[in-house]
């Protein structure tokens, strides 16, 4: 699996028609039109995100590994 910073994800996620819904501290939380789940996304910098709560984001976002 493909090592990547919450910054990265984010981008990953907009591509797939995701939409910034608003900015809590360090976390961005995104939301997709006719989707009740929300995804909150930490940006630390270029820190990369634990491979854990990257599968779970996927997970939720419906994202593959060659979506990545």
């Amino acid at each position: 699996m493909r090592i990547l910073s919450g910054k990265e994800f984010a981008k990953i996620l907009e591509k797939h028609g995701w939409i910034l819904r608003r900015i809590h501290g360090s976390h961005f939380v995104y939301g997709k039109k006719g989707r009740i789940e929300r995804i909150s996304i930490p940006i630390h910098g270029n820190t990369p995100l634990k491979k854990g709560l990257l599968k779970h984001l996927m997970k939720i976002a419906e994202l593959t590994e060659e979506d990545l």
